[in-house]
């Protein structure tokens, strides 16, 4: 959250150098608020776990939000029961002609997968599309990152020579973007996949901007140059022991995984692993929905998504 101080104060230059959050008493004083409208489109089939642990991150907030589940009508979920989807899901239908100042699409075990193969992938397009019209700010991640940057800019991915399975050091490219205020320099995020989004296509295109990189695992962060459209490759939200359950699961399915490299001290799968990834994490969600959901979307929520479109000029 900002912090709110007098217009005129000196220190409000240093601290807008520094890439803090200020907020000027006129600015305060003019604030319209409600609680933030977020949906969160899970495409895994974990989904008890993956709704608990995004829960947890948007929740760690001051801010109060109200949290609807989307699920596809197209797919037949295996992992869940039909009961736990009845009660607490909604389908497309029932939520599109409603608006969300915020929607996340969260990541599926469907990479090596063309993605018109991907049985819900008529639907995903239906989602994304309404999106622009019906959401203020979209955060997609892993797969749902891949996805929708095929689907908006024609991006398509391709195959690693191995799955990308570890935690792994990264750094900033957009030092500037409010998104990264408050990471360290250097800090460690989670990869969990079998392909990319392909780098080359990405920095040529201008609507996009490359945020965070690692050596290792490539591109972490990149984001639309509007503001509305971010997409993390990366599994920010896995709690501590979610890679050493996949090492697990692909041991037992007769895969012989790579150990997850980075992950289990010394490499050692017997040890508990340490989670060196949750604080930047934590940021990276709050940063969303405080800049670019919180401090931006229109209080009249039937104007989001509309009103960042027509003031683009594209409507």
């Amino acid at each position: 959250m900002p912090i709110r101080i007098p217009d005129a104060l000196p220190a409000t230059t240093a601290l807008e150098r520094e890439n803090i959050f200020v907020m000027t008493e006129y600015r305060a004083l003019h604030q319209d608020i409600r609680p933030l409208r977020v949906l969160i489109l899970n495409l895994m089939p974990t989904k008890i776990a993956t709704e608990t642990q995004i829960m947890r991150k948007l929740s760690n907030t001051p801010l109060q939000i109200e949290v609807e589940l989307l699920r596809t009508r197209t797919h037949d979920a295996k992992n869940v029961s039909e009961d736990h989807l009845e009660t607490f899901y909604r389908t497309f239908e029932e939520v599109e002609h409603e608006h969300f100042d915020g929607l996340i699409i969260t990541g599926a075990p469907v990479e090596q997968l063309d993605f018109e193969e991907v049985d819900y992938w008529p639907e995903l397009q239906r989602i994304m599309d309404w999106s622009l019209e019906n959401v203020h700010s979209t955060l997609h991640i892993c797969w749902g990152a891949q996805a929708g940057l095929y689907h908006h800019y024609g991006i398509g991915k391709r195959e690693l020579p191995a799955k990308l399975s570890g935690v792994y050091e990264h750094r900033l490219v957009k030092r500037s973007s409010p998104l990264v205020r408050g990471f360290d320099d250097r800090f460690y995020a989670v990869h969990s996949r079998y392909t990319e989004s392909c780098r080359e296509v990405i920095e040529a295109c201008s609507d996009l901007e490359v945020v965070a990189e690692s050596d290792e695992a490539g591109l972490y962060i990149v984001k639309s140059t509007d503001s509305r459209q971010f997409f993390v490759f990366g599994h920010p939200e896995y709690d501590a022991d979610t890679l050493r359950l996949e090492y697990e699961r692909d041991l037992g399915r007769g895969i012989n995984p790579d150990v997850p490299a980075h992950y289990f001290p010394d490499d050692d799968p017997s040890r508990e692993p340490l989670n060196v990834w949750c604080s930047q994490a934590q940021l990276l969600y709050t940063n969303w929905l405080n800049y670019y959901v919180y401090q931006t979307t229109p209080y009249d929520i039937r104007l989001a998504g509309r009103l960042a479109r027509r003031r683009a000029g594209l409507v």
